[in-house]
């Protein structure tokens, strides 16, 4: 599962529908630039896809045998969502988050398994702890949002 919202390429925007809006303070004008540019979602997406290759919930979720084209997708739209290139619609369109995670059973066990692994790669970029906690709280809600089925 990755977590692609609505692509707002300034701020972290509003979320999509049925997600919370954030507790957290707002992002700072470009928290893209903020956080280090493409080499932090670089390592984020890197440590992430670390975990999840391993994960035996996760990884029948992602059909392709090779996950660098997930990895991929993920940090190109990570990178947009949070005010870098707009290289993810450019080469796939609006996000669409709902409907490009619909061919998947995601329950409350999966959403916990994707955050783990998320929160193992937040926690190995070091940042301050007030861009941790809005990157933070903007993927727990992307997390939830991606819930479709009460079990897994």
């Amino acid at each position: 599962m990755s977590a692609e919202g609505t692509g707002n390429t300034t701020t972290a925007g509003p979320p999509p529908a049925g997600i919370p809006l954030r507790t957290t303070a707002p992002p700072p004008d470009n928290f893209y630039e903020a956080v280090g540019g493409s080499e932090t979602f670089r390592k984020l997406v890197d440590v992430f896809y670390e975990g999840v290759a391993q994960d035996p919930l996760l990884r029948p979720m992602y059909p392709e045998e090779d996950l660098g084209p997930a990895a991929e997708r993920l940090r190109m739209f990570l990178e947009q969502y949070w005010g870098g290139p707009h290289t993810y619609s450019e080469q796939r369109g609006h996000p669409r988050l709902r409907m490009r995670h619909a061919g998947f059973r995601i329950g409350p066990a999966a959403r916990d398994a994707w955050l783990t692994h998320m929160r193992t790669a937040v926690d190995s970029l070091n940042l301050s702890p007030e861009l941790d906690a809005i990157l933070w709280e903007y993927l727990a809600r992307a997390a939830q949002f991606l819930v479709n089925s009460p079990e897994d």
